[in-house]
């Protein structure tokens, strides 16, 4: 049936549920429970994934939200440990403290009788549209926030929520953006995923920490990502792990690596590492998913990727790049135009080298191939900042306040940048820098508690000073001056 015609099939079968699960259900409720389920219940039909919704939901606030379930719980609660106490007053022979306890439990079995009485004749509480969220939520693992209205401002703002975790790569955060804003707006083909994107660039520059900061702001949490790395998929053989064995063959029984983990959560970001090392046959699987929005396992069961984002990490070009780019700081220095166009020849070059390796109908089904720039001082000082907000989360758990200045900020980024591995290398300097010698300080001072750790850097020995001092009254004016010239890493 179609969506009216679902609507007005819950309206006739309304009142059988009010009736069963003592509740009121609003006209709201049915019309959400209609349009939510056409959008994220996408494995079953209509009207009987709308009717379970309704019917989940009622159960949900007759249980849960209504007044008197919430007094019969604490009631039952209170009777139990009642209960416990009376059995341990029996126990040491405390008699008259068991005589009232005992007094006191026949006086809320009585309670609790009536309460349930009152419970079953009461008028119930009304499903309203958040009680079919709340639903949708449980079934779909997807954040509440993102299924209510909220979620128009959290598109429009997608841009400046990425970038408190991925710093530069403007037009890759755009691209991505965009698309999934056509997506919501309903404006993309309903019968593909909700985007399939390559990504290709220098490593190092922020690629797969986008992936995860996608998982977080779409679906909740980083569980939503499912990584794939295809140099496990170069045999013709092993493709079939994808979907599962042919009858006949070793493992049929076990569920497909990809099509299982889809099933289980479709609302996910699927990454295909170094999508040009698989056989052929995983290319002819991925133009499927690209283009009919689902895929069929071996026991022939159709697995939905609508509502999944598509991407593909690739090294194609990687030599090019090397050749191409002088990495390092030295962009800095360059002239805008100058970096620009050099940006745009490598874009250029790269393309080329992916349609060397691809065939057309796979690149025509790509929504929009994304090249990432190599980083600059500015960013991987940025970077900088952002790895030390993590070291201060930390910090915070033992009451500590980190401390650094601009000159170790400086020395940090110069170390923690490689021209061939981009940024990969920063954690590691930090861990060596300051976390190796922090943990030195922190376990030789069982009283760390309320201290400053302050970082310097030693030029003449070219590594970081690291030290721990004690804030008294006395200290804070001086500290507050010091502001000036140490920058604090809040969170």
């Amino acid at each position: 049936p179609s969506p009216q015609e679902t609507i007005d099939i819950l309206m006739g079968i309304k009142e059988r549920y009010e009736q069963h699960h003592r509740v009121i259900i609003t006209d709201k409720a049915i019309e959400t429970a209609t349009r939510l389920s056409i959008r994220y219940v996408t494995d079953r039909y209509l009207p009987d994934k709308a009717i379970d919704l309704i019917d989940e939901a009622a159960s949900r606030v007759r249980m849960y939200k209504s007044p008197e379930a919430l007094q019969l719980k604490e009631m039952v609660m209170n009777l139990r440990s009642i209960r416990k106490d009376h059995a341990l007053a029996l126990e040491e022979s405390r008699h008259e403290d068991a005589d009232k306890l005992l007094d006191r439990e026949e006086e809320l079995e009585q309670q609790l009788k009536q309460l349930r009485i009152g419970w079953d004749r009461a008028t119930g509480p009304k499903v309203q549209e958040e009680d079919i969220a709340e639903v949708v939520s449980m079934w779909t693992k997807i954040p509440i926030v993102q299924i209510t209205e909220a979620e128009t401002e959290r598109l429009l703002n997608m841009e400046k929520s990425l970038h408190k975790r991925i710093v530069g790569q403007q037009e890759a955060i755009s691209s991505i953006s965009r698309a999934i804003r056509r997506s919501r707006a309903g404006l993309k083909d309903p019968n593909r995923p909700i985007g399939s994107f390559v990504f290709l660039g220098p490593t190092g520059v922020g690629k797969t920490e986008l992936t995860k900061a996608m998982a977080e702001f779409l679906f909740g949490d980083s569980d939503s990502l499912i990584q794939l790395d295809m140099s496990e998929f170069m045999e013709r053989h092993t493709v079939s792990r994808l979907i599962g064995s042919p009858p006949g063959y070793v493992g049929y029984e076990d569920a497909g690596q990809l099509t299982e983990a889809i099933r289980r959560r479709p609302y996910s970001i699927v990454v295909f590492d170094e999508i040009e090392k698989a056989h052929p046959e995983a290319h002819n699987l991925l133009l499927q998913i690209m283009e009919e929005g689902h895929l069929s396992d071996s026991k022939g069961k159709k697995v939905d990727f609508r509502n999944a984002l598509i991407i593909m990490t690739s090294n194609i070009g990687a030599e090019l790049i090397r050749k191409q780019t002088d990495f390092g700081f030295q962009a800095v220095t360059e002239p805008q135009t100058k970096e620009d166009q050099s940006f745009k020849d490598m874009q250029k070059n790269l393309t080329e080298a992916l349609h060397e390796v691809f065939r057309p109908e796979f690149i025509n089904r790509v929504d929009e191939t994304i090249v990432f720039r190599s980083l600059t001082k500015k960013e991987i000082t940025e970077i900088v900042d952002l790895e030390l907000d993590k070291v201060q989360l930390r910090l915070d758990q033992m009451n500590l306040n980190l401390q650094i200045t601009e000159d170790a900020k400086s020395f940090l980024a110069q170390e923690g940048y490689d021209p061939e591995y981009g940024a990969r290398p920063l954690k590691r300097t930090i861990q060596q820098h300051i976390e190796d010698k922090l943990s030195d300080i922190i376990l030789s001072s069982p009283n760390h508690k309320n201290n400053i750790v302050t970082v310097d850097v030693d030029h003449t020995n070219n590594e970081t000073i690291v030290n721990m001092q004690t804030l008294t009254h006395e200290d804070t004016e001086a500290n507050l001056e010091s502001q000036e010239h140490i920058d604090p890493i809040t969170t």
